[in-house]
């Protein structure tokens, strides 16, 4: 059984920046109720949290957040690998990790950038595209970077 439930599915360039031609990946954004490892002898760990060192603090219902509220939320890839050796709930490599209270309260523009600034993995954003008759497109990043697109192969950022 899963500790996640989906929240949405929504699809981004795979390298954080649409362009003519990108590559498209899918991110899942996968909300932790908020009564996932809270130490209850009802869910059979009183002992402690056995997702405290991958997850925010679990929250209390009732005084924490409400009943229908979420300790946390993971965005993921499609791709996204689960299981790791401290747990087989845990995902290898989330794009970001927010609490419940961050993800209700992030406005979405904000939160898409977060995402694509994840997905983009450091390089820098990019900034335009130059297309010209007969040549092949252009891309230009923020620190003045450039890559020509290959006409046989997708955009590389």
């Amino acid at each position: 059984m899963s500790i996640y439930a989906t929240q949405w599915q929504l699809r981004f360039p795979r390298t954080g920046d649409a362009c003519e031609g990108c590559e498209w990946v899918d991110v899942f954004a996968q909300g932790v109720p908020a009564h996932i490892g809270t130490p209850t002898p009802d869910y059979g760990y009183e002992a402690g949290d056995p997702y405290d060192a991958f997850l925010p603090p679990a929250l209390r219902i009732g005084v924490d957040a409400s009943e229908d509220g979420l300790r946390a939320v993971v965005f993921v890839t499609g791709d996204a690998k689960k299981g790791t050796s401290r747990s087989a709930q845990e995902y290898e490599s989330p794009l970001l990790l927010l609490t419940g209270a961050e993800y209700a309260a992030i406005p979405f523009q904000a939160l898409h950038d977060r995402l694509c600034h994840a997905l983009r993995g450091g390089r820098p954003p990019l900034a335009l595209q130059i297309f010209v008759p007969g040549s092949t497109p252009v891309l230009v990043f923020e620190d003045g970077s450039t890559t020509v697109v290959s006409a046989d192969e997708e955009p590389k950022s």
